[in-house]
């Protein structure tokens, strides 16, 4: 073997293992600033050899079925006046299938917005889907990145 496929190599393997220790520390980043929680991790323990890409499926289908839901509660909260049994039941939906993943930052908003519906407080709930739509646009933006990282590491 050459100097040069030896070093090739070595850079390889360092390379490898950069990316390694930077999916580790992403996905640590996600639990410790509160976006993901342990319903994340029953999902990754239910993925095998079988279905390698099993998280990913179900986030990316969060994410189909969750911009439906977001479609309906804009829809809804630019009706006057607020339904706001409607609106709570929308939110309902929306915040069970973000508990499916694990979507933390997500759930807590979707709560808060469910105590302004159920006090009959429209601004409460403007902001709050506001911060709502936020939290889920920065989540799905890290989880992308996480597993475009997984995927370039091989599924590591």
């Amino acid at each position: 073997m050459s100097v040069e496929t030896c070093v090739q190599l070595y850079k390889s393997r360092m390379d490898t293992r950069s990316l390694q220790e930077q999916i580790v520390q992403l996905r640590r980043s996600l639990f410790d600033q509160g976006y993901l929680d342990e319903q994340f991790i029953q999902l990754e323990e239910l993925q095998d050899d079988a279905n390698p890409d099993f998280v990913e499926e179900i986030v990316t289908s969060y994410y189909t079925d969750s911009v439906r839901l977001i479609q309906n509660i804009d829809q809804a909260l630019a009706k006057y006046p607020f339904d706001f049994e409607k609106l709570d039941n929308y939110m309902h939906q929306f915040k069970g299938s973000s508990s499916s993943i694990g979507a933390k930052k997500v759930v807590l908003e979707c709560s808060q917005f469910r105590k302004y519906c159920a006090a009959g407080i429209a601004e409460g709930c403007v902001k709050t889907f506001q911060m709502i739509k936020q939290e889920h646009a920065m989540l799905r933006k890290k989880l992308e990145t996480y597993f475009q990282m997984l995927s370039s590491a091989g599924g590591t």
